[in-house]
């Protein structure tokens, strides 16, 4: 099996991609949208990034596993969220 650096996985450069996107997006959201669901917005993206590093700097196969299970989650939220921001017309 070859070992990768951390930024050379796909996985991780599209997932920081999206969070930066998220990021941009929300900017031009009004001061409500942003203070409810845009921070829960930010925060749920840029877990994604984050919780595929934590992951790929533990040791164990099991604790990497564990924190891709974690990187989901916050994958699910986030489509949620984004979802719940469409259905209020935060972006226009």
């Amino acid at each position: 099996m070859a070992y990768y650096n951390l930024e050379e996985l796909e996985v991780y450069q599209l997932s920081e991609n999206f969070g930066d996107e998220v990021w941009f997006l929300i900017q031009d959201w009004d001061y409500f949208a942003k203070d409810t669901i845009g921070k829960q917005l930010a925060r749920s993206s840029d877990s994604i990034a984050a919780n595929i590093a934590e992951g790929y700097g533990r040791y164990h196969y099991k604790e990497n596993r564990n924190f891709c299970f974690f990187s989901r989650g916050s994958i699910l939220e986030t489509k949620k969220l984004a979802q719940k921001s469409q259905k209020q017309k935060f972006n226009k």
